[in-house]
């Protein structure tokens, strides 16, 4: 028999964990940076600060660095608990470890105020420097491996602790009959055998295995639904794979509705 869905409430929600595979609840006391758009309720006593007003200031200079995205995320201060999501994909938690950590910039939904957030030189990345927690969601289970490796573009989540990659060209598969073909009609230009990020050196790939990338839209924009002001249409194509991330730290346990 069916028990039925289970309620939750500020007593019962998990504590920095998985209320199921598609939603985390961070249990706030003090200060968490939230990229816009990704809670989706919250209890207690929260309120929300953009980036470069307001009275945190000094903590913006200490711990978000990324001029390009600032009108892209807001701080949270206070207590009670934030539920974030992100258009039904798998969310997880991670925690690093003095460590560095760049992430595409639409998979990170949010990071505790003792990482410092950087813009990385490669464009749609952004870096987490030192230790804390942070919560990212991806399409497709992700897989960890080590350097040297090549890697499709859009396979790619991100990279800790080594270097920035370089692009590297297959040049013989542009060549002859077949190459003349794809150059035409494109096909296979995006499917990573003739363009790929190559790493080298020490640390860890996080590669999903899926090629294709969360669909993405202007931050904080919200569905085409009656009486919300600002309201845009939904982004095409919808959700094309159940995410899954691995672990770099202590991953959350899950809990299912």
């Amino acid at each position: 028999m069916n028990a039925g869905p289970v309620i939750w409430d500020p007593s019962t929600l998990p504590t920095d964990d998985n209320v199921n595979p598609y939603a985390f609840s961070v249990a706030l006391n003090g200060r968490w940076f939230l990229q816009k758009g990704k809670m989706v309720a919250y209890y207690g006593n929260i309120t929300f600060h953009p980036i470069g007003y307001g009275p945190l200031d000094q903590l913006i200079s200490t711990s978000f660095h990324s001029p390009t995205h600032a009108t892209d995320w807001v701080v949270a201060e206070g207590q009670g608990h934030m539920i974030l999501a992100d258009r039904a994909y798998d969310v997880n938690s991670y925690d690093l470890e003095e460590g560095n950590l760049t992430v595409r910039s639409g998979n990170l939904l949010a990071y505790a105020s003792t990482l410092a957030l950087k813009q990385s030189i490669i464009p749609g990345f952004l870096t987490l420097i030192g230790s804390g927690k942070f919560v990212a969601a991806s399409n497709g289970p992700v897989h960890f491996v080590e350097p040297p490796v090549r890697v499709d573009p859009q396979a790619l989540v991100g990279w800790a602790d080594c270097p920035s990659p370089c692009h590297h060209y297959d040049h013989s598969y542009m060549r002859g009959v077949l190459g003349g073909v794809r150059r035409l009609t494109g096909l296979g230009g995006a499917s990573g055998e003739e363009h790929q990020f190559e790493f080298v050196g020490a640390g860890q790939v996080l590669l999903q295995s899926t090629e294709v990338l969360m669909p993405e839209y202007a931050t904080g924009a919200v569905a085409d639904e009656p009486g919300i002001p600002g309201a845009r249409p939904p982004a095409q194509g919808g959700r094309a794979q159940q995410p899954n991330l691995g672990n770099l730290g202590n991953l959350g346990r899950q809990f299912g509705l």
